[in-house]
Order: structure tokens, then C-alpha cells, then sequence
């Protein structure tokens, strides 16, 4: 089955920024879009995990949506998260997506609920026949509880609308079985796994460490597709202690903290997450240093 790669190499899974009392910043929300762009970004993710998705309402996750296909204005494909556990609102917001104008949705397994892997398959069916756009799937366990087993992906990937999954279980044997079960196209969830998806024929990334270093990461994935495995592999293991310090706490309170040392001032993640100790502060600013990023 012969189905379009919505785009290759780096996507940013980019943040919101939110104003000193908690609303979002959309001003600040288009410059850093603009800023991504300019630095080699191939695709912008609104509202995904790292967009704090799960605590924007309704009315919030449709003005982000829509400020990132206005910004963005074509220049690269933009993605929405749109996932959901109630399948009946991720279609209300899938087709919202649709109206705005995005070029493909994420759609996240639903979280809490723990639904089978045959209520996976109907879910994500009925928000993709649905909405009638590209879909990338997002498989994130640690976060929902639910793996999605490659014998489901080879699965819906039978849906003409599926095109992609984001394999962020960490498991890189899945990675292979997925591949080798369907031609679905295949990004990289995590940001010390992109060089390994690659050689298993993935697309590249939609990447958290592409918020502070956009050019780098689009490199890694650039090099890598023209055939210089060795570059690629270095730039890949130079930025793994900035990914591993990047998550040394809940995402994305590490890279909005990180944005905020380098002068960007997206303001702080809505409650639960809160800001983080001093020992982790540290952590992340001695390797934003080390990057010369601060």
C-alpha cells in the first residue's frame, strides 16, 4: 500500500509558552515557530505532549491549532495532537483540526481507560474515517498504560488514512517488528533513539530537544539520509546527556525551563507540573552550558 510521508527528518513537538498568569502566550507561541522554521525544522507538532495538550481546554487546543497553521503558513507540514480517551472528542477535535486547515493529526493511545488492542483498533478507525486526514499514531506507554503491539499497527495500518506511527515505547526490538510487519512510516518519540529508528528505515523524529536546538537535530536526521551514518551517529551521541537532561524531570517542565535560561520566557507548565528543584535546575543548565546554549 503506497501512502505519502507527511514529512521527513526533525519535527518539533513544540512547546506552549503561557503568560505569567497562566493563559496562553500566543505571541510568543508564533515567534517560536518562526524561529523554528528559520533554524531547519521540517514539521510543526501543536498541542502534543510537550504543547501541555492535557491541560488546555477545548476552546484553547483549537486557538493553539489554528495560531500554528496561521504562523506556519505552509511553509512546513503542521501536525495536531488531537488525541484523546473519549474516541467521541478526539473526533470533535480531529475534525476541528481538519477546518483549520493542518496537514495531519497525533493521535495518542487513550490514556486511564486502558482500552484493548481491539478497542484500539476501532478507536483510532473511527477517529481517522472520521476526521479524513493523515494520521500518525503515538505510542507513549510510559505515559498512557497502553502499548500498541505491532500486530496492531500492521493492523490499522490497513486504514488508508493511517500513514505513520511515533514509537516512543523505547523498545527498539518493537521498532524492528513494527517494520517488519507493515510499511508504515516510523518516527522516532525519543530524542536518544533517532539515529537506531533511522536505521531501521524510520523518517526521523518528533523531538523535544528540537525546541533548543533545531538545527541540530535536523541535521542529525539530514546526515543520516545522505548517507553519512558516521556524522549522524556522532551529532546523536554529542546531544545525549542535553536529551537525558531534558527529561531528568516530568516532560516538558525540563525544555520550558531550559527555554526560559536561554531567554525565551515561555512561562512555566500548567498544574500538576510544577517547576522543578534546584538540583535538577542544575542539572539542566550545566549541560545548556556545556552546549553553549546559555
Amino acid at each position: 500500500m503506497s501512502k505519502n510521508t507527511i514529512f521527513t527528518g526533525a519535527g518539533v513537538a513544540i512547546v506552549t509558552p503561557m503568560n505569567a498568569d497562566g493563559s496562553v502566550n500566543y505571541e510568543k507561541y508564533r515567534e517560536l515557530i518562526d524561529w523554528q522554521i528559520e533554524n531547519g525544522t521540517d514539521s510543526i507538532i501543536t498541542c502534543g505532549t510537550t504543547g501541555e495538550s492535557s491541560t488546555l481546554s477545548a476552546e484553547e487546543h483549537i486557538a493553539v491549532m489554528k495560531a500554528a497553521v496561521e504562523q506556519t503558513a505552509g511553509r512546513v507540514p503542521v501536525i495536531a495532537g488531537t488525541g484523546s480517551n473519549d474516541t467521541a472528542f478526539g473526533v470533535e477535535l480531529s475534525v476541528e483540526a481538519r477546518e483549520l486547515g493542518v496537514d495531519a493529526l497525533l493521535l495518542v493511545t487513550p490514556y486511564y481507560n486502558k482500552a484493548s488492542q481491539r478497542g484500539l483498533i476501532t478507536h483510532f478507525n473511527t477517529i481517522a474515517d472520521e476526521a479524513k486526514l493523515p494520521v500518525i499514531l503515538y505510542s507513549v506507554p510510559s505515559r498512557t498504560g497502553v502499548n500498541i503491539q505491532p500486530a496492531t499497527v500492521a493492523e490499522l495500518y490497513k486504514n488508508p488514512y493511517i500513514v505513520a506511527i511515533k514509537e516512543a515505547s523505547g523498545d527498539i526490538s518493537q521498532v524492528a517488528k513494527i517494520a517488519s510487519v507493515c510499511d508504515i512510516d516510523i518516527y522516532s518519540g525519543n530524542d536518544d533513539q533517532i539515529v537506531p529508528i533511522l536505521s531501521l528505515g524510520g523518517k526521523g523524529v518528533i523531538s523535544v530537544l528540537s525546541n533548543v536546538c533545531p538545527k541540530e537535530t535536523h541535521a542529525i536526521c539530514e546526515l543520516y539520509r545522505n548517507g553519512n551514518v558516521k556524522d549522524s551517529a556522532a551529532l546523536q551521541l554529542k546531544y545525549l546527556d542535553l536529551c537525558n537532561a531534558l527529561f531528568c524531570d516530568v516532560n516538558p517542565i525540563p525544555v520550558k525551563e531550559a527555554l526560559n535560561m536561554m531567554g525565551w520566557n515561555v512561562g512555566e507548565c500548567r498544574l500538576p507540573l510544577c517547576s522543578m528543584d534546584e538540583a535538577g535546575r542544575a542539572t539542566l543548565r550545566t549541560a545548556l552550558e556545556k552546549h553553549q546554549l546559555v
